[in-house]
């Protein structure tokens, strides 16, 4: 099959359109193959070696999530048949023509292919931090990175718990977030003040989606519980707050998630979606951090 591997760390150019051998589905895996395929800040991170603790043995296929249409059933798997429609956590690399999935979940009819690729990590992320930061009805959610893939989605599921969300983000994506339910206030000097006005009753807990400003953050907060980073690990230990990098099995929840998202009750953007061959690209303009939206690649095409 196609498949884009690298063999060592590095810039966009280490990246390459390969034939590799096909994985089968063993005890408990199922065998997708691919539509759609997100591509994710993790990918690139651990493309340039950033990430030691998280990059598998070479050569390396990148992709963290897809979906796609099952073509092989593994020993004690049941729920699933072959030819079924799934989104979902790859084990392989999702940047593949085929991929092996313990953790997934059926797509809706309809769902489109490229937003159902796109969803799982978003989504799993924010609602692990939502939880993680008990979030309900009556609290002020502060949002780092109130604009991007996961806290779009995480403000829609704030508020949708009760809570009112001030979110911080370019001055281009704030009439994004008046539309998503939040308050946006702007990112740079000045950002406590800017906070407090927008949320003079206080904040009860913050979700760091950006990965700078932290030390802000806990000074709006006036505290360090409650405050939850997704970013930056170093950060979190030297100022004592929680980082969270991963959470449990999460299929079981993403069908219901993405239930709500094919009914349009939750939305999650994709920017723009590219073959397979593209991959460097797409991984270059999601490292940008303007994407406007998941990026998505298709290896059928």
């Amino acid at each position: 099959m196609k498949a884009i591997t690298y063999t060592t760390f590095g810039g966009p150019e280490v990246l390459g359109l390969d034939e590799v051998e096909e994985p089968h589905a063993g005890p408990g895996e199922i065998r997708l193959k691919v539509v759609a395929a997100a591509v994710n800040p993790l990918d690139h991170k651990i493309r340039n070696g950033w990430m030691p603790p998280m990059t598998p043995p070479f050569p390396v296929t990148p992709g963290l999530e897809a979906a796609g249409v099952v073509d092989e059933v593994g020993e004690g798997v049941t729920g699933v048949s072959v030819g079924d429609e799934v989104l979902g956590f790859t084990t392989t690399g999702a940047y593949a023509e085929h991929a092996l999935a313990t953790d997934y979940a059926p797509k809706p009819a309809g769902l489109d292919w490229d937003v159902a690729a796109a969803l799982p990590v978003a989504v799993e992320t924010a609602v692990r931090v939502l939880d993680l930061l008990a979030v309900a009805e009556g609290d002020t959610l502060l949002l780092n990175g109130a604009a991007g893939v996961v806290g779009a989605v995480a403000v829609q599921l704030a508020v949708a718990r009760g809570a009112t969300v001030v979110g911080t983000a370019s001055a281009g994506n704030h009439d994004y977030l008046r539309s998503l339910g939040a308050t946006p206030v702007a990112y740079g000097g000045g950002l406590a003040d800017r906070v407090r006005a927008a949320a003079p009753q206080g904040v009860d807990a913050v979700f760091d989606a950006a990965g700078h400003d932290l030390d802000v953050l806990v000074e709006v907060r006036g505290a360090t519980d409650r405050v939850v980073t997704i970013v930056d690990p170093g950060d979190a230990a030297r100022l004592g707050v929680e980082f969270s990098g991963g959470g449990a099995p999460f299929g079981p929840r993403l069908r219901e998630y993405a239930q709500l998202v094919a009914d349009g009750e939750l939305a999650v953007r994709v920017a723009r979606s590219f073959p397979l061959a593209d991959a460097a690209e797409a991984q270059e303009l999601v490292a940008t951090g303007h994407a406007a939206g998941k990026v998505v690649l298709r290896p059928s095409e």
